[in-house]
């Protein structure tokens, strides 16, 4: 066949096929399109710009050099991201993607903004090796060492926070005692109640036993932070925050604690084997179990972002959102009120940098190592706004951990990865032949949740769904993330007030959230109040419910005098003898205005809306 034979066959072969064309003296672009050739394979042609600009005389040639063109088999051209999302198209499960791009209002200047970012920096976006690299081949070993001292920093937050107030919430004389759940399961699940709920407490459910796993966990944490057998450390610390976080029922189901446990057990893969690794010799971790964390960080960022758009809230749509954020959030700290007070179009802009932080900057993960810098940058910048408006636990921590995962050793600070400079590895890890089906089985199963971001009920499997209920819904390995799905427009606040005569009503006041009108907004810290959290939600919804049955229990509890629940209040009203009566009370809840705290004082103001569930009252004869 001669060479115009061969270009005969060519066009013809390519008036069969979409052909997407790309600049092919661009290294970037070469792998990306590599990249998409393993995606959807040759349903697509892929051609330089340099061998096939003239064929297409409809396509002027400035645009060759700015972004790639997809001419499809009818002539008709789209390029930029809608470009590459069409190509993605052609594969079945990749079509979410264009349909977002061509129903979700703002996905695709979001997305056409991050492509030309990327297009403008590429030349600095190298693959993972090259002479284009930074600094030679990737080393984690620095990288591992940070990530681990703040996963063990944040256990021994997440275990002494709750170490202060798990008596008083399922302890005996608790809200919800852990004996009572237990012995329920046990009638329920009958023989397989070990596996159904895995729990140390089914030994033991004491008060000290309690206590004593919170300080276990705390004293744990601190073997890892010191690096001593991190890797039996962290299975340690999964087994004893999974046990907690069954026995705490309600008060332990914050997407927070799914994402510990679930990048707790990440973490366990990439931990050194050695009971005393040392710095310059620790074996490096799987590359696998890296991405593992990588690919969560990605899920945790982009879902959040996702459902919002999906949810149909028109305060995420309008980009109006964010100007209730500040005052509805559980638990706002003394910035929040500041905040507050911005005007609309710098609500509107925060909205819209949100949205490309949470939208676009997690597919950077996906492009290099400078590019993950960059999206290193960009997701700490959110965790940085979300921390100082808000007091969000040791959430804001744990993200910041899974964070440095994007990072190799070069991009750390100097002072830390000298420390780590290569020598020959003498200690152990993991093999592969464990590693690879664990992380790959959690890989694959986290394409649920990010499934369910469109599809709250996507069709599965038989198999499929029960091998997800129970990596989810009992492991906890793996999590479905979305933070502030809804936003919510108002705050009823619940007030809790106690009386002997049913006249005279004195208020039972908590320790963080909003009730007194002249006390400033609290800055908690690291530290996670279960009960302040709990009365948010309570108030958003119907004491009748499943999820906020636990607040009568609560009523009851305060009519008893319970002492491990009066403990997690901030001030108790009836020292001597617990009262008669017990209401609570909804009002509808505001910060100020400057004129309105510059006049009286008062941080909040407030309206009545009415009792939030019957009176309860204590029998008589009871004291």
């Amino acid at each position: 066949m001669d060479s115009s034979q061969f270009d005969e066959a060519s066009s013809d072969a390519r008036r069969n096929r979409p052909v997407l064309i790309y600049d092919g003296d661009c290294g970037f672009c070469q792998r990306s399109v590599a990249w998409l050739r393993r995606m959807v394979g040759e349903r697509v042609e892929y051609e330089p710009s340099q061998r096939v600009a003239g064929e297409f005389p409809q396509i002027p040639p400035e645009r060759f050099a700015h972004a790639v063109q997809l001419v499809e088999r009818d002539g008709s051209v789209s390029q930029a991201a809608e470009a590459i999302f069409r190509v993605l198209a052609s594969v079945w499960w990749w079509r979410w993607l264009l349909a977002l791009y061509r129903a979700v209002p703002g996905f695709a200047p979001l997305s056409e903004a991050g492509y030309r970012f990327i297009a403008r920096h590429r030349g600095s976006l190298p693959g993972e090796s090259g002479a284009c690299s930074i600094g030679g081949p990737p080393s984690f070993l620095a990288t591992r060492w940070v990530f681990l001292r703040l996963l063990g920093l944040t256990y021994l937050i997440a275990f002494a926070s709750l170490g202060s107030q798990i008596v008083g919430l399922v302890g005996k004389g608790g809200i919800l005692p852990g004996e009572r759940y237990l012995s329920a399961a046990g009638d329920y699940f009958g023989s397989e109640r070990y596996s159904s709920v895995p729990t140390v407490f089914w030994w033991n459910c004491s008060d000290a036993t309690l206590t004593g796993v919170c300080h276990a966990g705390v004293a744990i944490s601190v073997l890892l932070i010191l690096d001593i057998a991190p890797a039996l450390s962290l299975v340690a610390l999964f087994a004893l925050y999974l046990s907690l976080t069954h026995i705490g029922q309600v008060f332990l189901h914050f997407q927070w604690d799914i994402l510990l446990l679930e990048t707790g057990f990440f973490a366990i893969w990439i931990a050194p084997l050695s009971l005393r690794p040392r710095f310059r010799t620790a074996a490096p971790p799987s590359r696998l179990a890296i991405w593992g964390l990588r690919l969560l960080t990605f899920k945790l960022m982009w879902c959040s972002g996702v459902v919002k758009l999906t949810s149909g809230d028109p305060t995420w749509r309008d980009l109006t959102a964010m100007s209730y954020h500040y005052l509805t959030q559980p638990i706002p700290n003394p910035l929040s009120w500041f905040v507050y007070q911005q005007p609309m179009w710098l609500s509107k802009a925060s909205v819209v940098l949100m949205f490309a932080i949470e939208l676009v900057v997690p597919f950077l993960i996906f492009f290099g190592r400078r590019a993950r810098i960059v999206a290193f940058a960009g997701l700490m910048l959110l965790q940085i706004m979300i921390g100082a408006t808000g007091n969000y636990g040791f959430f804001n921590l744990l993200s910041v951990a899974l964070c440095v995962t994007l990072l190799d050793d070069a991009a750390l600070p100097r002072f830390i990865s000298r420390r780590f400079a290569p020598a020959t590895p003498r200690g152990w890890r993991w093999p592969a032949i464990v590693v690879w089906p664990i992380t790959l089985a959690l890989i694959t199963t986290s394409a649920v949740p990010i499934i369910e971001c469109f599809d709250r009920n996507p069709p599965l499997p038989g198999w499929a769904e029960r091998w997800y209920a129970r990596a989810s819904g009992v492991w906890h390995l793996v999590g479905g993330y979305g933070l502030f799905r809804v936003m919510t427009t108002t705050r009823p606040e619940i007030i809790v007030e106690g009386s002997d005569d049913g006249v005279t009503w004195k208020t039972y006041a908590f320790k963080y959230k909003p009730g007194d009108l002249h006390r400033r907004p609290p800055l908690i810290g690291f530290h996670m109040p279960r009960l302040d959290w709990q009365m948010w939600f309570a108030a958003l919804g119907d004491y009748r419910s499943r999820h906020d049955q636990w607040f009568v229990a609560f009523g009851r509890r305060l009519l008893a005098g319970a002492p491990d629940v009066l403990t997690l209040l901030g001030e108790n009203p009836f020292p001597s003898a617990p009262p008669r009566y017990l209401r609570a009370m909804r009002y509808d809840y505001h910060f100020t205005t400057p004129a309105e705290r510059s006049a009286s004082g008062d941080w909040w103001s407030r309206t009545p809306i009415g009792l939030y569930c019957p009176i309860l009252s204590r029998p008589a004869g009871v004291n």
